[in-house]
């Protein structure tokens, strides 16, 4: 056990998102003994091509359930409807109420500009929290925090109005396996629904052990471009050998509405970065 055991918060739009996006450091996290909590503001009613409403919604609660105990944590999934996820005032409220309940070190959310609007509502929730969490006047009946947590956004491949630009980027080679486990627990998602959406249904395999191989060469695939492009941090992180080989990585960029992530601070709560 870790003598200061970390608290990290990842809040994702759908079930899934959160293994998708930090399943790898999520990982290294429990590997060390810290605390990880995953949360996804929406119910997952609407990702099938088929099932749909409270039946799917079930479906993806106990996917998300299996996903949380294969690694040991608390998978919560909060009721708004998948597709109409609005920035509304209580929406906000549940989310301070939440993180204060959680008093996490580091909160890991999607960054405000993306194609989903239940990411952009989801990161535009933890943002309008970010503040608010320290504000005894606001939500009441839970207690205020004193600090305010770091917030970073996981990656993504958007340009406008910026790309992504992260200060933390982490090999997670070495868990590679164990996030496919986790993404493979989401059945409804990656042998399913997303086949579909990318008009790739044909592809899948019946067989279970080559399911997952296929999706862990379509996750490979999906994430392998981010360690060049963020290659001079790898090399100034792990230095020019082990950086330059690093083949694929989660990196986070830090959210300047939560407490600064900085160097000192960096090293703290990226525990498992040489």
């Amino acid at each position: 056990m870790p003598e200061s055991k970390l608290r990290i918060l990842v809040i994702g739009a759908h079930p899934d998102d959160c293994d998708v996006s930090a399943g790898g450091v999520a990982t290294l996290y429990r590997q060390l003994g810290h605390s990880v909590r995953f949360v996804s503001v929406t119910n997952g009613e609407s990702g099938h091509q088929r099932i749909h409403g409270e039946e799917l919604a079930d479906i993806r609660r106990k996917e998300a359930a299996a996903a949380g105990e294969l690694l040991g944590i608390r998978y919560d999934v909060l009721n708004h409807r998948d597709g109409y996820l609005l920035p509304t005032l209580e929406a906000r409220d549940e989310i301070i109420g939440l993180i204060r309940d959680e008093r996490p070190d580091l909160i890991l959310t999607h960054r405000p500009n993306d194609y989903h609007p239940d990411h952009r509502y989801t990161s535009q929730l933890v943002c309008d929290a970010a503040y608010m969490v320290t504000v005894p006047a606001v939500v009441t009946d839970a207690p205020a925090l004193r600090d305010n947590p770091v917030i970073a956004y996981v990656a993504d491949d958007f340009m406008r109005p910026y790309p992504f630009s992260p200060t933390v980027v982490v090999d997670i080679e070495p868990v590679l396996s164990s996030v496919i486990d986790l993404l493979d627990c989401h059945k409804s998602q990656f042998y399913d629904w997303l086949p579909y959406n990318f008009q790739t249904e044909d592809e899948v395999p019946d067989d279970p052990i080559a399911r997952r191989e296929w999706m862990g060469e379509w996750y490979c695939r999906r994430i392998v471009s981010r360690a060049d492009r963020f290659r001079d941090q790898l090399i100034a992180i792990y230095g020019e050998a082990a950086g330059g080989r690093v083949r694929y990585v989660e990196a986070f960029e830090p959210c300047e509405y939560g407490s600064p992530l900085t160097e000192e601070n960096r090293r703290k709560l990226f525990p498992f970065l040489p």
